[in-house]
């Protein structure tokens, strides 16, 4: 597919110049204290994954191979998740010219725990397949008002319910997915950050609750690249 081929490059371009630039403070590879603080880092909110049916976990992860945003060194996207719908081991319908070929395009995205809006983009242009912006597209940052944030990007234009100083509760509604921002097909961009009104605060590894990984239940876990996840209601 024209979008995994363009991330292989993208992906190999950062990887060279993390090596040349920044190894030493990549988490997890050299540095023993951030190893210590944030690989083992438990997540203090009770998250639950943000949509309803089955998804699939297209980044993920805390290793270089199953995480293509584990290349930043930097910023709140270090452990984030990509996440779409496959169905037949596609992304799309037909030629997947259009976002509405897309299986996740305009699906419902829930607020995966109970917080504050503290930041929303809604006015973004949806790009069309296999285009890209250099914008982070249409988000929401949910406060969790316990040191840590949710952020949902990507969404559908004009989508997004919520307003600053709204308060959710886990499982609200709080927009589409889209393709708006850095996003060749629609999809879900999710992380969770320290407490930051912005989109660069230090990544954290989340774990949800109670879902279905491949069929099998887990309490409490982190989905990882290749798997099928869904919520257990």
């Amino acid at each position: 597919m024209r979008h995994i081929k363009l991330l292989r490059y993208t992906l190999f371009i950062t990887f060279i110049l993390v090596l040349v630039s920044c190894t030493d403070t990549l988490i997890g590879d050299e540095g023993k204290l951030d190893e210590d603080i944030y690989l083992n880092y438990q997540t203090k909110t009770d998250l639950e994954l943000p949509f309803e049916e089955e998804w699939y976990i297209f980044n993920g992860g805390k290793t270089h191979k199953e995480g293509a945003h584990h290349f930043i060194s930097r910023g709140g996207g270090r452990y984030a998740y990509d996440m779409v719908i496959v169905r037949d081991r596609k992304t799309h319908s037909g030629n997947g010219s259009k976002n509405e070929d897309y299986y996740c395009f305009d699906k419902r995205l829930n607020a995966p725990a109970d917080g504050k809006i503290i930041e929303v983009v809604n006015n973004i242009e949806d790009n069309q397949p296999g285009a890209i912006r250099n914008n982070s597209g249409n988000y929401i940052i949910i406060d969790h008002q316990n040191g840590e944030t949710s952020i949902m990007a990507h969404l559908k234009k004009g989508s997004i319910l919520v307003a600053v100083g709204d308060t959710v509760v886990k499982g609200q509604e709080v927009g589409k997915t889209g393709n708006s921002g850095n996003s060749t097909e629609p999809h879900l961009h999710y992380h969770l950050q320290v407490t930051s009104g912005k989109l660069e605060g230090l990544g954290l590894p989340a774990q949800f609750l109670n879902y279905y990984e491949d069929d099998i239940l887990i309490e409490r876990g982190e989905p990882v690249r290749n798997q099928k996840v869904r919520k257990t209601k």
